[in-house]
């Protein structure tokens, strides 16, 4: 049963985000540590129910790299935003925030940013209530933006106070295979026209040719369950593809970032199999 909390805005919550912050909390149950993220806050927000752990979804051993593809990202994303905020860097965008929990997660260093996170108003208003109901709240430097991501959704970040002559960094976890192409490619013209100094993080998907072929039945299964859902895979790229896409864009710089790259810096060592896949994979460019 869900809460009374969580049943008010369950109408708002988004089920991919929430499959995402309860594999998060999965890698800390089921997996030994050292752990690549230790994030249970997600799970709280999202309030799926004590029975979480037996849904089709959360099968410890046929999500065990896809779990660990999204710890992979999540922290990398982490590490390069601590990195910029030494740097003096104290904007902060997330992009299809969902249930992130940064700001809940890293205290100190979010004391030091404004922390914006866009999403549609949905889950934005789920995600509110949730933070409510647990006593966590919005604390003054985050900033959650719901948009209409069909419309102005830049003009409306930029009136939530983003400073587009400052420095920041952006971030796209999760969120370009449902876009188009042209969508893609107007979100990377959109960041590349941010200060110089300001840094685009973004995933994404390779074609299913391109993943492990003992991954590509999981991977069949999310595209099919988000077809049913109504928000279809549209968006492929491989890597030499979205790096020249990012300079296309304007960015001074790019790199690819590769599942072994993220296996080498976050998973050295481990023999359980818990490592990421390379179907996503991360792209970041400079301004």
């Amino acid at each position: 049963m869900l809460s009374d909390s969580a049943e008010q805005g369950r109408a708002g919550a988004d089920h991919t985000a929430e499959r995402t912050a309860l594999w998060r909390a999965l890698h800390v149950r089921a997996d030994a540590p050292p752990h690549v993220l230790d994030d249970e806050i997600g799970l709280r927000l999202a309030d799926p129910g004590d029975d979480w752990r037996d849904r089709p979804d959360m099968d410890e051993r046929a999500t065990r790299r896809v779990r660990a593809s999204i710890v992979a990202r999540a922290r990398f994303v982490e590490d390069l935003v601590v990195e910029r905020a030494g740097e003096g860097v104290d904007q902060y965008v997330v992009l299809g925030a969902g249930l992130d929990t940064f700001a809940q997660r890293r205290p100190e260093v979010a004391a030091r940013l404004r922390v914006f996170e866009v999403d549609r108003p949905g889950p934005q208003t789920f995600k509110r209530r949730r933070l409510e109901a647990l006593g966590l709240g919005v604390p003054d430097g985050l900033r959650l933006v719901p948009v209409d991501f069909e419309g102005d959704w830049w003009g409306q970040v930029l009136a939530a106070g983003l400073d587009p002559d400052r420095p920041a960094v952006v971030a796209s976890a999760g969120v370009t295979m449902y876009l188009t192409p042209e969508a893609v490619e107007t979100t990377f013209r959109l960041v590349a026209g941010l200060a110089p100094g300001s840094t685009l993080v973004s995933t994404f998907l390779r074609p299913i040719e391109d993943v492990e072929p003992e991954e590509q039945p999981q991977l069949r299964v999310a595209m099919e369950g988000a077809r049913a859902a109504g928000t279809p895979f549209q968006t492929f790229f491989r890597p030499p593809q979205i790096l020249a896409l990012a300079r296309e864009a304007g960015f001074r710089t790019a790199r690819h970032v590769s599942a072994e790259e993220l296996a080498e810096r976050y998973f050295a060592g481990r023999t359980d199999g818990v490592r990421p896949s390379r179907g996503e994979e991360l792209v970041v460019a400079g301004v």
